[in-house]
């Protein structure tokens, strides 16, 4: 039962990653001038341990949940070992684009030892980015 549980998570989100890479542009919602996306920790450069906590900072504009159409809002979508994915389709849920649809502002996580990039990106209720793109510096921390 929990091996089909898991197939059944790992189909959805194969199926959401195939509607986000191929289907059509969609249509942007306006970003507020100025709004910045950024981690507030850790910091660029950082060495921490596992698990990791990543907390994230947003200027300019609010949170919101996934689903929930109020200007000026959107949530957080956290980048990891990755580059921005294309700012006009919704953004793929994998192993390296984690949602944050529920309005969270921090996530506790396993990362492997090594070097890791991590990036957050702002999406609309639709998991789409802002027109413009509200994102953050791209970051890299070493995990001991």
């Amino acid at each position: 039962m929990k091996h089909a549980l898991k197939l059944i998570a790992a189909l959805a989100i194969a199926g959401f990653s195939l509607v986000a890479f191929s289907g059509p542009a969609s249509a942007r919602t306006p970003s507020k001038p100025g709004a910045e996306e950024y981690i507030i920790s850790p910091k660029d450069g950082d060495t921490v341990t596992s698990p990791v906590t990543i907390v994230f900072g947003l200027k300019g504009m609010g949170v919101a949940p996934a689903g929930v159409a109020k200007a000026g809002t959107g949530h957080h979508h956290l980048l990891i070992d990755t580059d921005l994915p294309p700012l006009d389709r919704p953004i793929p849920a994998d192993e390296h684009h984690r949602h944050f649809g529920g309005g969270q502002t921090q996530v506790t996580l396993d990362l492997a030892p090594g070097k890791h990039t991590l990036q957050l990106l702002l999406g609309d209720q639709n998991h789409i980015p802002h027109d413009p793109a509200v994102y953050s510096k791209k970051i890299m921390i070493m995990v001991k």
